[in-house]
């Protein structure tokens, strides 16, 4: 949406990442031992609470060896909104539960429609819960010991429905020095759809670990888009507003 040549000297001139608040999870002691049951629950522990949350948040999209780079506010409120705002508002995008919109002032054009604009591009059925979940590096898919199963394999625990579905194959994999999702990965073999989201680095703020670097890569027959997300200075339980209105005259777009 945004060329890297608007963007460059506004975010080199105006932003400042402040990191004091966190810092990078580095690898524990880990424990391979668990029953299924038992690594769920300690994965269960791990989900970050929180009402609000907001950071700088850089964003590198690939699509066909074409790379563009910019760094975004971002916001949310836990279970309700998902808020984005480039520098002096040039893009915005706000995500609920209800929709997905977003507007460009560079070309004055607007979009407002439903997950299925999302889901494309990633090559799954997406809601907000999900998109949610990918972002906070949780599951998309509730894990519970009835239904998943976990092994170990090359130091990690691979959880995956004891028996997979038809049009879906489903893995998570769990680290098991903190127990967070190290990658999670959904294949469409008959559609030739691939979407894995690998948590590369977290961090720890006020005591709940969050992502800091995810990379999410979609396939789709032989195109393949590749984002990056990485996630500055965040702070927690902040009172914050998420102002957003399409500006007038703009025309939509569909997509």
């Amino acid at each position: 949406m945004i060329k890297l040549k608007y963007i460059v000297f506004t975010v080199l001139t105006f932003l400042v990442f402040n990191c004091k608040s966190s810092k990078t999870v580095a690898g524990g002691e880990a424990n391979l031992n668990l029953t299924t049951k038992q690594l769920l629950k300690e994965h269960t522990k791990q989900v970050a609470n929180f009402k609000t949350l907001q950071s700088k948040l850089k964003i590198t999209y690939n699509q066909d060896g074409n790379e563009q780079s910019y760094t975004v506010n971002f916001r949310a409120k836990k279970d309700e909104v998902l808020w984005i705002s480039a520098a002096f508002s040039v893009v915005k995008a706000l995500v609920t539960p209800e929709k997905v919109s977003f507007y460009n002032k560079l070309d004055n054009t607007y979009f407002e429609g439903d997950y299925k604009y999302l889901s494309n591009i990633l090559g799954t059925e997406l809601d907000f819960e999900k998109v949610q979940n990918l972002l906070f590096g949780e599951p998309i898919f509730n894990l519970d010991a009835a239904n998943y199963e976990a092994s170990v394999n090359e130091g990690a625990y691979v959880v995956q429905p004891k028996q997979q579905r038809a049009l879906f194959e489903i893995f998570f994999l769990l680290d098991p020095a903190h127990f967070k999702v190290k990658s999670q990965q959904v294949t469409q073999p008959k559609e030739f759809r691939h979407l894995q989201v690998d948590y590369l680095k977290y961090q720890e703020v006020e005591k709940q670990l969050l992502p800091e670097l995810v990379k999410v890569i979609a396939v789709e027959a032989s195109k393949e888009t590749i984002i990056e997300l990485e996630f500055k200075g965040i702070t927690l339980k902040e009172d914050l507003s998420f102002p957003y209105k399409i500006p007038s005259g703009f025309k939509e777009i569909k997509l």
